[in-house]
């Protein structure tokens, strides 16, 4: 083999080890540029989901918010409702206690109902002996018709007259002074407390003691119709 043929292999292996040496390089590249895009492409659905996990977050937050705002202003608004409708309540109790305060006035009017009350509270405690407490300025009237209760107890309940003793130790107190609305002084409207001797059995039977009674009882309907009735009622 002559040198021209030496060089012309040469030349040849050459050429085949830079065509390998292209053709793996290629291959690296190719293999390195797909390796980038699935790499970039994870990173990029990585940043994706953080970035709708982060909004949903959010999202999430703001509803919340809203959520809490409207319960807030929600129960705010129902205090006030309460509120307001405790204000008519109390406005009407008010006025009904002032009213009462007119009912000693009538004399004779207020001479039978404490006759009546008295003879309720009898018949309520059915106790043979029973001690009798009222206002001092109710003191004389209660003595004048005392006798008459007692009578009267006896015969609707069939029974022997009962002994009342008043109570001229302790009254109930007096009725409220009018130049003093805000006063927080124990008063009394009028009306008797019975009890008995022993003093485990008592009746509080005073114009105070049964407007509450009749404002607890009539409580329900007052504030249904301080609300007006139901939608689902009305025809």
């Amino acid at each position: 083999m002559n040198d021209a043929d030496v060089s012309k292999q040469i030349q040849q292996m050459v050429r085949f080890i830079r065509q390998e040496a292209e053709e793996k390089a290629n291959e690296i590249s190719i293999s390195a540029e797909e390796e980038f895009n699935i790499e970039r492409l994870q990173l990029l659905e990585t940043a994706k989901r953080k970035l709708r996990q982060d909004y949903d977050r959010k999202l999430k937050q703001v509803d919340i918010r809203k959520r809490i705002d409207y319960s807030t202003q929600l129960n705010a608004s129902r205090i006030k409702y309460l509120q307001a409708q405790d204000d008519v309540v109390t406005s009407m109790k008010d006025s009904a206690a002032k009213d009462l305060l007119r009912v000693s006035n009538d004399k004779n009017a207020y001479k039978k109902l404490l006759k009546a009350l008295i003879v309720e509270s009898l018949l309520r405690l059915k106790e043979p002996s029973v001690l009798l407490r009222c206002r001092e300025m109710d003191k004389k009237v209660v003595e004048s018709i005392i006798e008459d209760a007692k009578k009267q107890y006896a015969d609707k309940a069939k029974v022997a007259s009962p002994k009342i003793t008043i109570d001229e130790k302790v009254f109930l107190p007096p009725p409220p002074n009018p130049k003093l609305p805000d006063s927080h002084d124990p008063h009394c409207s009028g009306g008797v407390v019975l009890a008995s001797q022993d003093g485990k059995i008592v009746c509080e039977n005073t114009l105070d003691a049964r407007l509450d009674v009749a404002f607890r009882q009539k409580l329900p309907q007052i504030r249904t119709r301080l609300v007006g009735a139901p939608e689902t009622s009305r025809a």
